[in-house]
């Protein structure tokens, strides 16, 4: 009989450790904080659609019928059509994938960015970290939807100049949120012996700090996420965002003109609804996630 190859038990008890302890982790987030749990099985739920909307969405989302325009929520059309005879259904569906694909880009880049940026912006200190700040001051004085307005009017629309339109007023937010937490990590002493080691700059501040801003960094990109959403069809519904026939909340809403407001008010209540949903599961995430990971609430 031939011997197979040792099994490493010693690799694998640590692992299964590893997945205990997440499982654990994720049954006392739903235990103690059930809206927080119930926000993030909607987001996921948006994922989902998202990505399987070739398989659920029961028409085409860009598909027009002439003949069944403006129609009612029926059985064919559970929440009727456009002005074109699109299934508002099946447009939402597919503007679930934008939302979410607009959303995440937007609140990686803008997080993460901004965490590069202002553990840096801590870990030189002086000159460096004072041209930094006023530089990240210039920018948080614009509000959000302001400074995406100017970004978005001067590169053009489309979903990847949104979402660098988008991105950029985070930086400096998630930069100033990073600095104040890596002030304190500065002064760690494993920062001081790896400086004593000789490490380059860029290694301390990737390997050595940037690791430890991970809980303020995750309580940002959650709220970054709700955030953009309702940024990205703000900018959809002015007709500086995603440009037709793309499937968008904000592009459906504004499609729903003033015109139609009382012949067929669905195209406006639906896509509503969903932008809301959306928004709403995000910030419930987000704000229990920030209770879990701060050591100051955590108890509570």
């Amino acid at each position: 009989m031939a011997i197979g190859r040792p099994v490493d038990v010693a690799a694998e008890i640590p692992e299964a450790t590893r997945r205990h302890r997440w499982l654990a982790a994720v049954g006392e987030f739903c235990r103690k904080r059930p809206l927080g749990a119930l926000g993030a099985a909607v987001v996921v739920v948006n994922i989902l659609v998202g990505i399987g909307a070739n398989v659920i969405a029961p028409y085409d989302p860009l598909a027009t019928d002439y003949g069944a325009m403006l129609a009612r929520p029926s059985v064919t059309h559970w929440l009727g059509t456009d002005a074109f005879g699109r299934d508002v259904l099946s447009r939402i569906i597919y503007g679930s994938r934008t939302a979410m694909l607009v959303g995440f880009a937007c609140a990686f880049l803008g997080a993460t960015i901004g965490a590069v940026i202002g553990v840096a912006s801590a870990y030189f200190a002086g000159k460096v970290d004072l041209l930094v700040q006023r530089v990240m001051d210039i920018f948080l004085a614009f509000p959000l939807i302001i400074l995406a307005l100017a970004v978005v009017s001067i590169l053009g629309t489309g979903i990847g100049n949104v979402i660098v339109a988008i991105a950029i007023p985070m930086i400096p937010r998630a930069a100033l949120v990073s600095r104040s937490s890596a002030l304190a990590i500065r002064e760690m002493p494993y920062v001081d012996a790896a400086r004593a080691a000789g490490f380059r700059h860029r290694r301390i501040i990737l390997r050595h700090m940037l690791p430890n801003v991970m809980a303020p960094y995750l309580i940002m990109l959650t709220a970054y996420l709700g955030q953009a959403i309702l940024a990205e069809a703000s900018l959809t519904f002015l007709g500086l965002g995603v440009s037709e026939p793309t499937a968008a909340w904000g592009l459906m809403l504004r499609g729903a003109a003033v015109q139609f407001a009382e012949s067929a008010p669905w195209m406006a209540i639906f896509p509503g609804l969903a932008i809301s949903l959306a928004v709403f599961a995000f910030n419930l995430f987000g704000d229990s996630l920030r209770d879990a990971l701060d050591p100051r609430l955590r108890a509570q």
